[in-house]
Parts: C-alpha cells; sequence; structure tokens
C-alpha cells in the first residue's frame, strides 16, 4: 500500500518520512491541498529505479531492432565481439 503523507509532514515530520524511505524502500507521496504534489524516496531506490528503466528502455530497443531485421547472433558471436571489445579497452587503458 502506498505511503501517502500531506506536504506538510515533510517539515513536521522529516525524521518520520526518512524512516519511512528507508526501511520499506519505497516512495512516499507528498500531497497538496488533497491532491498529489511530490514523491519522496531514498537514494537507494532512485538508483534502481532509474536502473530498472534503464533495462526497459533498452530490452525495448532490443525489441525493436529484432523485429525490423532478420539478422541473428549466436551466444558465441555475441560473447565474442564482447571480449574483443574488452581485450581492445584493456590495450587502450596499458598505453
Amino acid at each position: 500500500m502506498p505511503h501517502i503523507r500531506p506536504v506538510s509532514d515533510l517539515r513536521n515530520n522529516f525524521a518520520d518520512i526518512s524512516r519511512i524511505v528507508h526501511e520499506t524502500k519505497e516512495p512516499v507521496f507528498l500531497t497538496k491541498n488533497g491532491y498529489g504534489d511530490m514523491v519522496v524516496m531514498s537514494i537507494e531506490t532512485y538508483e534502481r529505479k532509474l536502473f530498472e528503466s534503464e533495462i526497459y528502455f533498452k530490452l525495448k530497443e532490443a525489441e525493436l531492432e529484432a523485429k525490423s531485421t532478420d539478422k541473428r547472433f549466436s551466444h558465441e558471436e555475441v560473447f565474442n565481439e564482447l571480449r574483443a571489445g574488452i581485450a581492445d579497452k584493456a590495450e587502450s587503458d596499458e598505453v
């Protein structure tokens, strides 16, 4: 169940809101005059949600690309390409 609090609680009960976002790892929704106004969350939760949205975006991009072409890669081709990229990076870091 979402945590919904009036925005005034941010000032009056900051420690309580901070405890909630860190313990539950969920955001707290703040209302102003009965309407949604802000969301407060821990940095960890924010970074996790950002990471999840990046992964979703990349998967969606890959899905669209897969629909637009018949070209497919085997796992060997993918891993060989990754290994070559890692080796190139390691060589450039040594210089």
